[in-house]
């Protein structure tokens, strides 16, 4: 297996070719329950392939089900990535995004659930912390049964329950209308024109009241460093950006987490990838992503 935007490299064969068998079937498993608990590519990775080396060294005579034992090892380390994620995420320049992944080149990322997958999503799963973020990964994303959570987690069923009812009130009653991509893609479309041609009235009328933008720029490149709401400040925000920087850029369509998103590339780079949070009010938040570390998955041109 090669390796891609966001697949570790093929683990060495080890002795046991059974043992590589069972860890590449679950591996897209594995790497879809990282990626959800971090919002990174390469830390997801990195926990993927730690789980590997802990599955080399282990008596895997005694392991009666090597998903089950490979879940819940990946699972943990997660847990452990994600508390120091978030202690350096205290210091992030600007607001924090996760790194989008180009689900069209990795559909098994979303195979399983699309819950936790979309952009807005994960960045709501920043309010957990990483018990209740695994909880609600493994439970929302992926159905596994209350019993099973609390069995990779080391708890009480009830506990587990607990828990889990805590995440989602901690989350917020999100309003949950499902996006049809042909109408998102359509109002992506809409999105685009009239920004390019600085109708702001037309534009205005896609957002929510309340809209909210929020830009990552990881202090790497120039980029607001606080979130903006409403309405006038959003509109200006795009048109000025779409007139100072993106006017001559090429503006297509990819998928990002699930969703139809906008790429912008200038010199035939990604500069900017751009997902909406749309609900039946119109949209509610825009995610600029312009963090260069975080674009490599389109880094290839499409």
């Amino acid at each position: 297996m090669t390796s891609g935007p966001h697949t570790v490299e093929r683990p060495e064969a080890p002795e046991d070719p059974g043992a590589l068998d069972a860890f590449l079937a679950a591996r897209p498993q594995l790497f879809g329950i990282a990626y959800r608990m971090l919002g990174s590519v390469p830390e997801a990775e990195d926990v993927v392939q730690d789980a590997w080396i802990r599955w080399q060294g282990t008596d895997r005579e005694v392991v009666r089900n090597p998903a089950a034992f490979l879940t819940t090892t990946v699972t943990r380390l997660a847990i452990n990535a994600a508390t120091s994620a978030r202690a350096r995420r205290e210091t992030y320049v600007g607001p924090w995004l996760p790194e989008p992944v180009d689900t069209s080149d990795d559909p098994a990322l979303g195979a399983e659930r699309a819950e936790a997958l979309e952009i807005a999503t994960l960045v709501l799963l920043e309010r957990l912390t990483p018990v209740e973020r695994a909880v609600y990964v493994l439970r929302e994303a992926f159905g596994y049964p209350y019993r099973r959570v609390a069995e990779i987690l080391d708890m009480t069923e009830a506990n587990a329950r607990q828990l889990a009812r805590r995440s989602r009130e901690r989350l917020g009653r999100r309003e949950a209308v499902p996006v049809d991509p042909g109408e998102h893609r359509r109002l992506l479309d809409e999105f685009v024109a009239a920004a390019h041609d600085g109708d702001l009235a037309r534009f205005e009328r896609f957002l929510a009241d309340d809209v909210v933008a929020r830009p990552d720029g990881g202090g790497k490149v120039h980029a607001s460093r606080v979130e903006l709401y409403g309405v006038a400040r959003v509109s200006l925000f795009f048109d000025n950006v779409w007139r100072k920087y993106w006017a001559d850029a090429d503006v297509r369509v990819v998928e990002a987490n699930g969703l139809p998103a906008l790429l912008v590339r200038i010199d035939d780079a990604p500069f900017a990838l751009i997902s909406l949070e749309v609900t039946s009010r119109g949209i509610e938040h825009v995610f600029v992503q312009v963090n260069p570390d975080k674009l490599g998955g389109y880094a290839a041109p499409a």
